[in-house]
Parts: structure tokens; sequence; C-alpha cells
């Protein structure tokens, strides 16, 4: 496995999109997951983040796409956001990444105004249209399960069944370790998912509430989800998620904390690569 960090961690710091990822490189990273919208950043951003990448000699192993739209109840508003994430597929192809990590949205008005089992088909169909263009690209896309009681995908079980309605080896899953933890998945609970992994995530939380904390700041036990992890046959890209760090001003800090400690845990599990 390699170890990553999701380009987030620089947002809303003094640190700029160039130099965070010539300081993830720097404290010891050996690629990055690149947050940026290609709606919204300008062609001399988008060949910044390219160039400096390439640079830095730093691969790009996902870019990261919220579509919260992607299971609306109105038609325009999906095809937007399948739109929109087709461009950042474009985007993941151009920086010649591994996968699109897609975060989907939450069911609306607490379930009781449109029928639960209508967004989740809608979301279904939308990931397929998706998953056909990923192919064509040779990208994967990566579910992200989030732990939030209206989310769409929030526990292993929904992953499972929401990768098997969609019916596409290119579409997997995200795993975010600090996400089971909130969603009371145990880590044996992964083995649910062998070979249907493209990515994963790490931070730490207070066993409570998503904290995207450095690992050793919370309550999370790791071993036993890199263990299972490992003897499920994931073999990429585990990505550290810091935002929106409390102390903006010491981000670099913050970053260098969550590498030296991930780092030791993946050490003493002989897993990094």
């Amino acid at each position: 496995m390699q170890l990553g960090l999701i380009s987030s961690a620089w947002v809303g710091t003094h640190v700029d999109t160039a130099r965070g990822i010539e300081l993830t490189k720097e404290i010891g990273f050996d690629s990055i997951d690149i947050f940026a919208d290609p709606l919204e950043i300008t062609p001399p951003e988008w060949r910044s983040i390219r160039e400096t990448c390439k640079l830095n000699d730093l691969p790009v192993a996902s870019v990261v796409c919220c579509a919260l739209g992607i299971a609306d109840f109105n038609r325009p508003v999906r095809d937007f956001h399948i739109h929109r994430a087709e461009r950042y597929l474009d985007f993941g192809y151009d920086l010649r990444a591994k996968n699109l990590l897609l975060v989907l949205g939450e069911y609306i008005w607490n379930q009781e105004v449109i029928a639960p089992a209508d967004q989740w088909k809608w979301s279904v169909e939308s990931v397929q249209d998706l998953g056909g263009y990923a192919e064509d690209l040779g990208l994967d896309i990566a579910i992200e399960l989030e732990p939030f009681h209206l989310s769409i995908v929030n526990t292993i079980d929904k992953m499972d069944q929401f990768l098997r309605e969609v019916d596409n080896p290119r579409v997997k899953a995200n795993i975010d370790i600090s996400h089971l933890l909130l969603a009371k998945n145990d880590a044996s609970e992964i083995a649910k998912l062998r070979s249907r992994i493209a990515h994963v995530h790490l931070s730490d939380c207070d066993g409570k509430k998503h904290g995207d904390l450095p690992p050793g700041r919370g309550v999370v036990n790791f071993p036993p989800y890199l263990k299972a992890l490992n003897a499920a046959g994931f073999d990429g890209t585990i990505s550290i998620e810091l935002e929106y760090s409390p102390e903006p001003d010491k981000i670099v800090d913050w970053v260098r904390e969550a590498y030296t400690s991930t780092d030791k845990l993946m050490s003493e599990l002989a897993i990094r690569k």
C-alpha cells in the first residue's frame, strides 16, 4: 500500500495549491488526491496542478468529487451532476489518476416526501451512467461510505448492495476508516467488499462525530482495520484526510504529524510499499 494526502488539507490556509503539492512531496507522501472542481478552476490553475505534480514526481491517486445532487428528484439536476462528474473524470484522466472519489448525497426531507427507494434508484442509475464513462477512460470510481444517518451509502452492507446493483467492475468502494467506526461497522465486515475496494481514507475522530483528525488525536483503533484491508486484497493508496484544521496557521505541523503517525502504523504492520 502507498500513503497519500488529500489536497483539501491545505484549503483555507496560507498554503496555496502549488505549494501544497510541493509540501506533500517534501513531507514524504507517495501520492496526492486532488480536491479541485474542474468547472471552477481556470486553465492556468489546471495546468499548474498537472505540472507541479509532475515536477515533484508526485503521482495523483484520485480526484475528489462531491455530487450531492446526483439523487435529486428533478431530472435536470441529476443530469447536471452527471455532467459535472464526467468533467471530473476528464480531469482525472488528464492527471493520470487511478480513480474518481465520488461522494453521493443524502435522502432529502427526512425520507418523508420523496420515496427513499426512488432516490436510491436514481443514485444507482446515475452511477451506472458514470461507470460507463469511466470505463472508456480506464478509470475506477470509488464510492465513499458516509456515516451520516441520511447518507445514501452509509454502511458496508449498503455499499455491498449499491455496488451489486450498479454492476460495473469499474465502480468500487472507498473505505474511510473513521467512517466505519462511526457507522458501527467492525473491521471484520471489510471482507464483504473483498476485491471491490479502490481507495482508502484515513483520519481519526472522537467516536461520536466526523473529525478528520491526525491519527492519535481520537479514539480509532487503526490496526484491525488496516489488517482487514490487507486481508481483503487491497493494495492501493491510503490517503490521509485532514480538512478545516482548527489551527490553520499550523497546518504544516498538522499534516506532518498525520504523516508521521500513519507511516508508523503502516510500517509496524509492514504494509507500506
